[in-house]
């Protein structure tokens, strides 16, 4: 790896980005993402040099990249991705976190959990088959997680010749099918991960394609405002109360702003109180701020003492969140126990802890359709359902369309403490 000057404060306050990739089993998921690692020189010589032997000893003609992020021997050993992998890398423009979920339909699960906070979903399209089944699903799974942005990589193009007919096919079978969903950003790149076309430098093998590389398009989609910056929503985590000679009257609410900008000196309303105050300051590790906005971990101090602690939110006189405890939600299952009618759950939303019964199962989604199936209402591992719940206390939330960090919770079985299941508020 080349030897860079490193900045830490430069590198802190680079824009990160958060990504996932789909795809049909063995539509080369791992060995693209191996290939970003290594054309944008975030792999040291060794691990090349040890996945090339690997290789070689397989007898495999290139050196397989999908062996930097196939971590499970189980996955070496079938070459298929099982469970979500993180990666990590950067550029002069940005900061990565890649999760690389696997293919299968029984492991919808991992993809839904490596999805739930991405900016952008690669999915991935072998070009000698085109639209598939997988494809579909994984396109529906990032509609209804919202993610804002979807990327099509037609892969294998290598193997169809650089065909721009096959491209252009699979293009509009894809967006034939997305006039179903609810995703603003498509774009489609035709790549060969194995041989690098297309993926941090331009291919002279598609002359026809005159847009971005995956790399270029990575690094310049625009994310900023992918965050709710309007509805200001500050859920408290922890009370700073340090009582030293030097903080001796100090109470800071510390935590992560979930949505909109905060500035010294607004007016803002305590949740479940009702008590207003203003902002005296926002303090950080490094400092205080004139302001702040999501996705920022910040503590803010008041200019009243109010009674505030781990679960309430601070927010806007005059924009409140939605305050109850019947909601519905839509939920994707993630366990082989199933859900329980008028069974009793724990539940996490934001800070707050809660319990909650379910009332209802409304319908059980067909991942592949889209069709509602309300005859079969039992829900089991993988599945995706609708779902009313009442909770024993009231929650502060946003619909997740709205906003991704007040609109999600789990849920969790009180006897073993698993998380049982992912949901998204309505």
């Amino acid at each position: 790896m080349e030897d860079k000057t490193f900045n830490s404060a430069e590198y802190m306050s680079m824009e990160l980005m958060r990504f996932t990739t789909a795809g049909s089993v063995d539509d080369g998921k791992s060995t693209l993402i191996g290939r970003l690692l290594y054309d944008s020189k975030s792999i040291y010589e060794d691990q090349y040099e040890a996945i090339r032997k690997s290789s070689e000893q397989k007898g495999e003609e290139y050196v397989n990249l999908a062996l930097l992020t196939d971590g499970l021997r189980a996955e070496r050993e079938q070459g298929i991705t099982i469970d979500v992998a993180y990666r990590y890398f950067s550029t002069p423009r940005r900061k990565f976190i890649i999760a690389d979920t696997p293919g299968h339909i029984q492991y919808t699960r991992n993809m839904v959990t490596g999805a739930s906070s991405a900016n952008l979903a690669l999915i991935l399209v072998d070009a000698r088959h085109g639209v598939v089944e997988q494809t579909r699903r994984h396109a529906i799974i990032a509609s209804l997680l919202q993610i804002p942005h979807v990327v099509i990589c037609v892969n294998k193009m290598d193997l169809v010749n650089y065909d721009q007919k096959v491209f252009e096919g699979i293009e509009n079978d894809f967006k034939k099918f997305a006039t179903k969903l609810d995703v603003k950003d498509v774009r489609f790149i035709p790549i060969s991960a194995l041989v690098g076309d297309n993926v941090v430098d331009r291919s002279k093998k598609t002359p026809w394609y005159e847009g971005p590389t995956l790399l270029y398009l990575l690094e310049t989609v625009h994310i900023a405002s992918d965050q709710n910056h309007i509805d200001c929503r500050f859920p408290v985590q922890y009370v700073i109360r340090p009582q030293s000679n030097d903080f001796h009257d100090y109470r800071g609410y510390a935590g992560r702003i979930a949505g909109g900008v905060f500035k010294k000196g607004d007016k803002v309303l305590a949740l479940p109180s009702g008590f207003t105050s203003r902002i005296k300051s926002i303090d950080t590790f490094d400092g205080t701020l004139e302001s702040a906005f999501a996705p920022m971990s910040v503590t803010i101090t008041l200019e009243d003492d109010i009674d505030i602690s781990r679960g309430d939110m601070i927010v806007r006189e005059n924009n409140v969140p939605t305050s109850g405890q019947d909601i519905e939600v839509m939920v994707c299952w993630l366990t082989d126990k199933p859900l329980q009618l008028g069974g009793k759950y724990a539940i996490k939303h934001t800070t707050r802890n809660a319990r909650c019964v379910i009332k209802e199962v409304k319908y059980k989604l067909n991942i592949n359709t889209l069709h509602r199936n309300e005859e079969d209402l039992s829900i089991g591992l993988n599945d995706i359902a609708r779902i009313s719940i009442r909770t024993t206390t009231p929650l502060f939330y946003d619909s997740y369309k709205r906003n991704r960090n007040t609109g999600s919770l789990i849920i969790i079985d009180e006897a073993t403490n698993v998380t049982v299941g992912a949901a998204m508020i309505i």
